[in-house]
């Protein structure tokens, strides 16, 4: 992993991520817990982003793009069922993507087009996060939201990958073995950047309370802990 693409996308992104950037993204992302609306409306971004990810996949002729295309870790299917559970039926022909996730989606179409190897750039930042991240997002959504049986948060479930840590040592592997100049390493660097403000955008819409969710979801883990009895 440390070495390659892989070591220049992991070391090219923690620095350019600054402070701020990496508080408007944690305080975005519990704007999405506050309340059932608001994390609806999170997925609701993120699946006009995922629909066009997987459409830009599925259409594209580049092989490092096809290489690192893991049926595993789609995620329109996923997104599809916790659509259903917060819309009921019909949910396609009610809702709209939001100003960032038009942006956000209009960016994957434009390289699609022009640049197709630049989709690895989208592929690493939004799958590997997803995957990493993606046990303890849906426990602080369980927690935060009172959801259970995994309604609502198939998005964060990768049943098919036993060990997240091995999967993505796999995903370096494969990475780090794309048939890719310099010059185009070093422009995927920079669309991870940028794939990281279109995320932060898309988070900074969301209306939620970040300090209620961050709030109810230790109040909710103090009580599955057994550590507030008085809480009921």
């Amino acid at each position: 992993r440390l070495a390659g693409l892989a070591l220049m996308l992991d070391d090219g992104t923690r620095k350019s991520h600054s402070v701020a950037q990496n508080s408007q993204f944690v305080s975005g992302f519990f704007a999405g817990l506050a309340d059932r609306e608001s994390y609806r409306a999170l997925i609701t971004s993120l699946y006009f982003v995922y629909e066009a990810m997987e459409d830009a996949m599925e259409k594209s002729m580049d092989e490092g793009v096809k290489a690192l295309d893991y049926p595993t870790l789609r995620r329109s299917e996923s997104l599809k069922k916790d659509m259903d559970f917060f819309y009921g039926e019909k949910w396609q022909d009610d809702i709209q993507p939001s100003p960032a996730a038009m942006a956000y989606v209009a960016r994957i179409k434009e390289i699609a087009e022009t640049k197709p190897y630049l989709m690895v750039a989208h592929q690493y930042t939004r799958y590997l996060g997803d995957l990493f991240g993606g046990q303890m997002m849906s426990g602080m959504a369980r927690r935060s939201l009172s959801l259970e049986n995994g309604d609502g948060t198939a998005f964060y479930t990768f049943d098919d990958i036993p060990s997240a840590k091995d999967f993505i040592t796999e995903w370096y592997t494969c990475l780090n073995a794309l048939d890719l100049t310099q010059q185009q390493k070093e422009d995927i660097v920079d669309e991870a950047n940028l794939v990281f403000e279109l995320n932060i955008d898309v988070l900074q819409e969301l209306t939620g309370s970040p300090l209620k969710a961050m709030l109810t979801l230790a109040v909710n883990s103090l009580k599955e802990k057994r550590l507030w009895p008085f809480l009921g």
